[in-house]
């Protein structure tokens, strides 16, 4: 059964950081692109960052390009989110998700959605 985890999350001031982490499990994790996506009340859900199977690329979304960095650690199956210099507008709830390629103009998870990790950003 496929499962992912997100941690991490929490209260933070303007321009401060945060790691997420996502944990899977339930397919062989160094085989498929990841994914973080955010949704923010009364928003869409959206595709922030993708990183390749290997973590070789990301890409991310013009919104936080500079800002945060995705990483992975197949060892240990763990997806992560470096988020520096957070800004109010970056506050959601951040989900990941494995997708079938890093394409973020319609990135598409392939398993149902795990619980997320709250981020609040205050101003």
């Amino acid at each position: 059964q496929v499962q992912v985890v997100e941690s991490g999350g929490g209260l933070v001031q303007a321009g401060g950081s945060l790691r997420l982490s996502c944990t899977a499990s339930g397919f062989t994790f160094g085989t498929f692109a990841m994914a973080w996506f955010r949704q923010a009340p009364g928003k869409e859900r959206e595709a922030v960052s993708c990183i390749n199977w290997s973590g070789s690329s990301a890409a991310y979304a013009d919104s936080v390009k500079g800002r945060f960095a995705s990483s992975r650690d197949n060892a240990k199956n763990t997806l992560y989110l470096q988020m520096n210099s957070l800004k109010p507008e970056d506050t959601a709830m951040y989900y990941c998700a494995r997708v079938l390629k890093c394409d973020l103009g319609r990135c598409v998870p392939l398993d149902s959605w795990g619980q997320g990790t709250q981020v609040t950003v205050s101003s």
